[in-house]
């Protein structure tokens, strides 16, 4: 994870990342979307962090240290364990995700409590950017999905570089020469590869990138997904600390 220009980016495969834009909430709004049930609110404790002189007639700034209550993480378990997935509905996380199609077309099955709008190729014609893989060995002992271990270095690996960079390269090369020809973007990209970089901004719930990460960072998921998925859940229990522990237990 790291911070760039002032914004929180954690790089995925070899080009993708998944961005912090913006979140509204907290762990203190689930606990109090639960108490309006009684007509009750609870709020923050707090204790001063530091103290800073701010100037030479001794103005002291304070810095608080803010943590919920026993009673409200206990709530937050409650909730969770219970499956009160109402609460968890109210703080939304805004997340900016670049990622290959093929990935992006499986993260976009998750509609509930989601909003999307991604970088369209009708109007954008910059360069693209593709994915290049880690090959894998193909599933065993009949599975219909997923994939075994990383394959070896080797000249059945090097084939496979090979042959996958070559056919990128001139699905590439085509969509260049649909525009130079004049065709229009919105159909020129249809010679795009499945690996080829998409971007989105994605906001949704807290509730739903909880069911995101939970179904995602099982170790049957495809391991690209995996990889996004690990990058949300970095961002995202960093804001909701306390939920996100019940939500999405490690």
């Amino acid at each position: 994870m790291k911070n760039e220009s002032d914004k929180l980016v954690v790089s995925v495969l070899d080009k993708g990342h998944v961005e912090y834009v913006d979140h509204m909430g907290s762990d203190l709004l689930v606990v109090n979307a639960a108490r309006v049930s009684f007509a009750k609110e609870s709020e923050f404790d707090y204790d001063i962090k530091e103290e800073i002189d701010v100037d030479s007639r001794s103005v002291t700034e304070h810095r608080y240290n803010f943590r919920l209550k026993e009673k409200d993480k206990k709530l937050i378990s409650y909730l969770a364990k219970h499956q009160h997935w109402t609460p968890f509905a109210h703080p939304q996380i805004c997340l900016r995700i670049k990622a290959p199609i093929s990935i992006r077309t499986q993260l976009f099955k998750h509609k509930v409590g989601f909003v999307e709008n991604e970088i369209s190729r009708r109007y954008v014609t910059e360069e693209p950017e593709v994915y290049n893989p880690r090959w894998r060995d193909k599933p065993t002992n009949g599975a219909k999905q997923g994939s075994e271990d990383f394959m070896e270095y080797d000249d059945n690996y090097n084939y496979c570089n090979l042959g996958y960079n070559s056919a990128t390269e001139h699905a590439l090369g085509m969509y260049r020469s649909l525009l130079a020809k004049g065709v229009a973007p919105e159909q020129a990209r249809f010679v795009l590869p499945q690996g080829t970089y998409t971007e989105w901004f994605w906001t949704g719930s807290l509730a739903a990138y909880a069911r995101v990460c939970k179904l995602r960072l099982d170790p049957h998921a495809q391991w690209e997904v995996r990889e996004y998925a690990k990058a949300m859940d970095s961002i995202i229990s960093k804001l909701f600390p306390e939920s996100w522990t019940v939500l999405v237990p490690t």
